[in-house]
């Protein structure tokens, strides 16, 4: 009776094989990011040659036709559509990807009037978009293909063709596509922000379509963080230290804002103002000559992100958001965290 194979050891894989395996490896995955860079360059040279004007027409037709864009193609080529649709619709372009066998099945019916196609396909000639192709010209729907060859018949029929430069294939056989795919990303990538800048696509605008985790957090804007009305500890340019200090510890912040007649922040105190002050013996006086007169202040519409890093560098764990110098709330250091920020 044959024995069960022996069970694989637990815990984290062994590193530091074969020195010999280790260095194939290496001179394998280095050879493989060369030849990609190899690709991603050409193009960059191409764009002093008629892609850059390619890319403004692209561009341009979007904009005008006002609809979505439809992204397609077949195999490798329809993964890396996928991709761009998914990043022309995060960053502000409608868009979304068919497949050109559903489209030839009853997808084409999505399609609206505005839509642009975004064909992809290195050879030009992959059979399964013929149908949708020629949807478009039937309707007179833009095209925009990217592809390797301007003379195929997806080249040929397109309104506007991201024409791509030849390039080696990182695979030893030049079969599998590798340089070829990355290419293709990189030119949707291009087109994604290209289009994004061209509306002026803000922060505020990504977190939009990005309200969910980590991401989402940090593109929160501190105006939905802040605490507001009777928990923002406020006291007159009037008031005294001790009437400070009392405003201070009951909302608990460590700081209390002082506010002149008109309502404008004029200054804070803090814990490190009133430790100063006790330094010489307690002597209760007017808050105006205890306060720090320079405080750092934030607006409502700032991304809490930057609002942590602006604290990180100020080393201090408060502020206050203004609108024009008048105080509208308070965020802590401890609201940023509890909302995942960091």
């Amino acid at each position: 009776m044959a024995s069960a194979p022996a069970p694989r050891p637990a815990g984290r894989p062994q590193h530091g094989g074969d020195p010999d395996a280790v260095a194939a490896a290496a001179d394998s995955v280095s050879r493989t990011i060369e030849i990609e860079r190899g690709g991603l360059q050409s193009i960059r040279h191409a764009l002093a040659h008629g892609l850059a004007d390619a890319f403004a027409r692209a561009a341009d037709l979007i904009e005008r036709a006002g609809g979505s864009v439809i992204v397609t193609g077949m195999g490798k080529s329809g993964h890396v559509g996928k991709k761009v649709a998914a990043t022309l619709a995060s960053t502000g372009t409608p868009s979304h990807y068919i497949h050109p066998a559903e489209a030839s099945h009853g997808d084409l019916g999505a399609l609206r009037d505005g839509d642009v196609v975004l064909a992809m396909s290195w050879s030009g000639e992959t059979p399964e978009l013929a149908d949708i192709v020629e949807y478009t010209r039937r309707f007179d729907m833009p095209l925009v293909a990217v592809t390797a060859r301007p003379s195929s018949a997806l080249g040929r029929a397109a309104d506007v063709g991201l024409f791509l430069p030849d390039a080696q294939e990182a695979c030893p056989n030049g079969l599998a596509p590798t340089t070829s795919t990355t290419m293709q990303l990189a030119v949707g990538d291009a087109l994604a922000i290209l289009l994004l800048e061209r509306r002026g696509f803000t922060a505020t605008d990504f977190n939009r379509y990005h309200p969910g985790g980590k991401l989402g957090a940090r593109l929160m804007a501190v105006g939905r963080l802040m605490h507001v009305g009777e928990e923002m500890p406020i006291v007159p340019a009037g008031a005294t230290l001790s009437e400070g200090i009392v405003e201070m510890t009951s909302k608990r912040f460590g700081i209390a804002g002082v506010v002149d007649d008109a309502g404008d922040l004029v200054g804070v105190l803090t814990d490190g103002d009133v430790r100063r002050a006790f330094q010489s013996g307690f002597r209760d006086r007017p808050v105006m000559e205890v306060m720090g007169r320079h405080p750092q202040t934030v607006g409502a519409d700032a991304l809490a992100a930057r609002v942590l890093a602006q604290m990180n560098d100020a080393r201090i764990t408060c502020m206050f958001v203004v609108s024009g110098r008048r105080p509208v709330g308070l965020v802590h250091v401890h609201d940023l965290l509890r909302a995942r920020i960091a």
